[in-house]
């Protein structure tokens, strides 16, 4: 008895590009008059790209300062910044125990796949090396509302053709977490202060077969009392 498919989120799970966003972010908030901090950082792990704007926007209060065309504007901006900061990256850049993980997921016949709201996934996992191991990758530019609602996580797992409930969710940002929860699947947290989450760990390099296997049995034993 295993699961059929896991399902990744990008940013923080797969590799850390959320300090590049971070920058990017820190750059644009600069130049329209805005300090954001690490605490807003947090605020946007997960969040759409104009979802992120928003927030910042209402942090320093300027929500109704910029129109519709200026908002994309600035979103536009920012993307292009962090594209630039992407050049980075390289198959050294995934975080430890990833790697390992879905070579092993591959060998178990688990299928794989990416839930990332990120436009930018399809170069992240260019640039990693890592395009060959993801059997399916949900398409942020089709998906109508941002985590945390469950349609990316669906999305994933139409893509992959199996149910929620035969699925793992791996996320580190809480919006994920409700995500997956309110998708029907199993979920994995990486991080130590995110709520809700089916299993919580401090970081990827505790992540193994051996430890979703049996946290797959543990829950479907519960759930079976």
């Amino acid at each position: 008895m295993k699961p059929l498919a896991v399902i990744f989120d990008l940013d923080g799970v797969v590799t850390d590009t959320a300090h590049l966003h971070f920058l990017a972010w820190q750059r644009i908030a600069h130049e329209i008059g805005i300090a954001i901090d690490e605490q807003i950082n947090e605020q946007l792990k997960g969040i759409s790209r104009m979802g992120s704007l928003e927030r910042i926007l209402r942090s320093g209060g300027a929500e109704h300062r910029y129109s519709a065309q200026d908002k994309h504007r600035l979103a536009e901006r920012k993307n292009a910044f962090y594209v630039a900061s992407l050049q980075q990256l390289n198959p050294g850049s995934v975080l430890p125990g990833i790697a390992v993980l879905l070579e092993e997921l591959h060998r178990q016949d688990v299928r794989v796949g990416l839930a990332s709201v990120s436009l930018n996934a399809p170069c992240i996992l260019e640039a990693l090396g890592l395009v060959e191991q993801f059997d399916f990758c949900a398409d942020a530019s089709r998906i109508q509302r941002s985590k945390p609602d469950p349609e990316i996580f669906i999305a994933a797992c139409a893509g992959l053709g199996v149910a929620p409930a035969n699925c793992i969710g791996i996320e580190d940002a809480q919006a994920g977490i409700e995500s997956i929860n309110a998708s029907g699947m199993l979920s994995v947290g990486i991080g130590v202060q995110l709520l809700n989450a089916d299993l919580l760990l401090p970081d990827t390099a505790q992540l193994n077969w051996p430890l979703l296997q049996t946290f797959w049995l543990t829950q479907h034993s519960v759930n079976a009392v």
